[in-house]
């Protein structure tokens, strides 16, 4: 493809002459999205009249072409062409559309991969994987002519009640921002004009919201916003160099994120050298009039969202369209201020390439998705994802078996392997658009032809009946072991009990399923416990009574025999914990990095979770030692080298996530008891060892004093290597000599890893 520019002046020469070509009108047209579903009929064909009406200004965006109605891809691009046609044809400037698409775990369309959803990503702790599945939604995006992806979701979850636990990467800010860096990395590629805009969102603090309810305001400190919550941002802008970003639906102390000038003006843009553009989360916008009440009208609600530094209303012109074409008509606002919008917008499509070429090949569309290689890949990562919390010796299990129990809502269906932002999930689908069988199916084809494989449903996800018990415990009795699947379902509104706005006050099991479980127990039989959900449960008073506990959050379209590899010992799991399943919904927050005032136990119970951060068992064993730290004293500019050796001391090869944490012990303000500050994927055969390298820069320990500097202190730091937050299995320690340093922009902010 020929590119018409080839030098950034050039690009910017172009997009200044093209504003002054522009009537108010069209200037605003760029910062606004139509739905797709308002350019097609009922049969989902394109009407000219209709493009006719949106689009006579041009347009800034398309809203989900793909992800709005059940088309197929071929059929989709198609649409696309039809709609940039009109566009550079039939409108006076001749600007092609960003087409934006949903893409948390896969691109959300027909027939498009589904990979785990990113809680079950974080739980791989394996950034590579992530952005080879994101090279593959980049593909599959492009292939349809889609250039904007709303994802990946980069807010710290701390709080398991809030819904949106499972589209997050878990609850520490180092490893939510490693994970974002590659998942934003591969969907965007080495060359946008072959890439996909990545858009992190939810900018920010929306995952600490009161009371973990969805949308309700965010009491946190600056400091800790800062050092906690916009941490993976600043990794996605200046590290991953992120093209577009996202606002929450929150406020914080008052402020809506969508009208908060101190985010995506002083912090993003100014701080941290942000040259891309801003989208609003669905609706925000018009929410500072309708929900917040800090707007007295869409006119005034377009106006404090565009000079905060939101570009572009999603997923409608709703406040950018009349009200603020009014605005600016009555000198309301700058036009200034708009033409910075507008050039922002233009330029990203110009990166895209889209005034080179903004059309697709149709043809070979459905070449592309869902290919052997992308169900492999989803295979792999879902393989991966999966965590073993407990094992009495009964995992693996032997494929001979004479007899298993298969009982529990989430064991006979694919819908409950799926997240809230999958195709048939979002848009309550009755059917299968992917290829996807049950973990009961999974299971059945595993085993040996002469194991009976006996199946009950034995109650709903959230129903009360007990009718189903006696099914359950006439199978339990004939088998030798039981395969208890149980959990939540992801999905909006009434569709699920966990997902966007599915907010829980309890974390047990819902319904009667614990209730079942109890009386499964009393058969004496083993029970394998295998967890589908989007968050941590409160479970341990089941726990205990498992012979063994999986936990598979939402797998995927290969999440069947993701499970089934694990269970019968195909694949030794691997997979850790993202974030801290408590004892008891009464003991959140229960995150492992709080300070050591928070700590202090309950009456009837410890502050400890029942499952820390970083954990997660194996088939194997792992040993660690010869730790070397160098050099032993340390400059405030300089950095270290922590080295230690793995070895695979068991019989099976598997894959071991060493952790780094990094302990402060004295500082002018309360430090966390540990940070995470890297970690690294060691595979190992049996007996094969193999060394870690961390190259740590003291940049890193940088936090915000008293006075709000960000300022690397003089002092001790202890280093600790571990399997998980707990099992710390190797300690040493540095000092760092000199005075304090005031930095004023970090230029190092992950651990380099090596591994040999």
């Amino acid at each position: 493809m020929a590119r018409r520019f080839s030098t950034p002046t050039e690009i910017e020469r172009f997009i200044k002459e093209l504003i002054e070509k522009m009537t108010l009108e069209e200037k605003i047209s760029q910062l606004c999205s139509i739905p797709s579903t308002k350019l097609l009929d009922e049969n989902n064909e394109i009407s000219y009249e209709k493009m006719s009406q949106y689009l006579q200004n041009g347009i800034g965006q398309i809203t989900r072409l793909a992800g709005s109605r059940d088309i197929n891809p071929k059929k989709v691009a198609e649409l696309a062409n039809r709609i940039q046609k009109f566009l550079v044809e039939e409108t006076r400037l001749k600007i092609p559309a960003i087409i934006h698409e949903e893409c948390l775990s896969g691109l959300m369309a027909s027939k498009a991969t589904v990979f785990p959803q990113a809680i079950g990503l974080a739980s791989t702790w394996n950034p590579t994987l992530i952005k080879k599945m994101t090279t593959v939604i980049r593909r599959q995006m492009r292939a349809i002519g889609a250039h904007q992806g709303l994802s990946p979701v980069l807010d710290v979850a701390r709080d398991p009640r809030w819904g949106r636990v499972e589209e997050t990467y878990g609850e520490d800010p180092y490893l939510v921002a490693s994970m974002g860096k590659a998942y934003i990395e591969g969907l965007q590629g080495d060359d946008l004009s072959n890439g996909v805009i990545a858009t992190p969102k939810h900018f920010a603090g929306y995952s600490f919201s009161e009371g973990g309810r969805n949308v309700a305001p965010v009491h946190v400190s600056k400091r800790e916003l800062r050092e906690v919550f916009l941490f993976p941002f600043e990794v996605a802008v200046r590290c991953a160099n992120a093209v577009s970003l996202m606002n929450a639906y929150h406020e914080i102390d008052g402020i809506p994120c969508a009208t908060s000038r101190e985010l995506f003006t002083d912090i993003l843009r100014r701080e941290w050298g942000f040259k891309g553009f801003v989208v609003s989360d669905y609706g925000s916008i018009e929410q500072l009039y309708s929900f917040h009440k800090v707007a007295v009208d869409k006119r005034d609600a377009a106006i404090q969202a565009l000079e905060a530094g939101i570009d572009v209303e999603l997923p409608e012109m709703v406040c950018y369209w009349k009200p603020l074409l009014e605005a600016i008509d009555e000198g309301l606002i700058s036009e200034t201020v708009l033409d910075q919008a507008v050039s922002r917008v233009l330029r990203a499509k110009v990166l895209l390439g889209l005034f080179d070429n903004p059309f697709v090949d149709t043809e070979n569309v459905l070449n592309v998705f869902d290919t052997p290689e992308d169900r492999r890949l989803a295979l792999e990562i879902a393989r991966e994802s999966i965590v073993l919390l407990k094992n009495d010796n009964i995992l693996p299990l032997r494929k001979d078996i004479k007899s298993i129990a298969v009982i529990g809502p989430n064991a006979s269906t694919t819908r409950g392997l799926l997240g809230d932002y999958t195709f048939a999930v979002h848009l309550a689908l009755n059917y299968d658009t992917t290829p996807t069988v049950s973990i009961l199916e999974g299971i059945k084809n595993k085993v040996s032809p002469n194991t009976k494989v006996y199946y009950a449903k034995g109650c709903g996800i959230a129903d009360t009946s007990t009718e189903g018990f006696k099914e359950a415990l006439e199978v339990a009795e004939k088998a030798e072991v039981i395969i208890a699947v149980v959990g939540e379902v992801s999905g909006l509104g009434d569709r699920g009990i966990t997902g966007e706005g599915r907010d829980r006050a309890s974390l047990d099991l819902p319904g009667v399923q614990k209730e079942m479980l109890k009386q499964l127990f009393k058969t004496g039989k083993p029970v394998i416990l295998v967890l589908v959900n989007g968050r941590p449960l409160a479970i341990g008073d089941i726990v205990d009574k498992c012979a063994a506990v999986i936990e598979a959050w939402l797998p995927g379209e290969e999440g069947d025999n993701a499970v089934a590899d694990v269970i019968f010992g195909d694949y030794n799991p691997s997979g850790k914990l993202p974030i801290s399943f408590p004892k008891s919904v009464g003991q959140i927050p229960v995150y492992y990095n709080r300070k050591v005032s928070s700590f202090r136990n309950y009456v009837f119970q410890d502050s400890k979770p029942l499952y820390p951060f970083g954990f997660g068992l194996s088939y194997t064993t792992f040993e660690y030692r010869n730790l070397i730290i160098k050099p032993e004293k340390v400059n405030v500019g300089g950095k270290i080298e922590i080295l230690f050796e793995i070895e695979n001391t068991g019989d099976l090869e598997g894959a071991e996530v060493a952790q780094l944490y990094i302990q402060d012990e004295f500082a002018s303000v309360t430090r966390p008891v540990k940070e995470l500050k890297g970690f690294a994927k060691v595979y190992l055969k049996p007996g094969e060892k193999k060394t870690v390298k961390f190259i740590l820069y003291m940049e890193q320990l940088a936090f915000y004093d008293r006075f709000m500097r960000l300022i690397v202190e003089p002092g001790r730091f202890n280093v600790m290597i571990g399997s998980s937050s707990e099992d710390i299995r190797l300690k040493g320690h540095f000092e760092i000599i000199g005075e304090p340093k005031v930095i004023y922009r970090r230029n190092k902010l992950l651990t380099t890893v090596k591994i040999f």
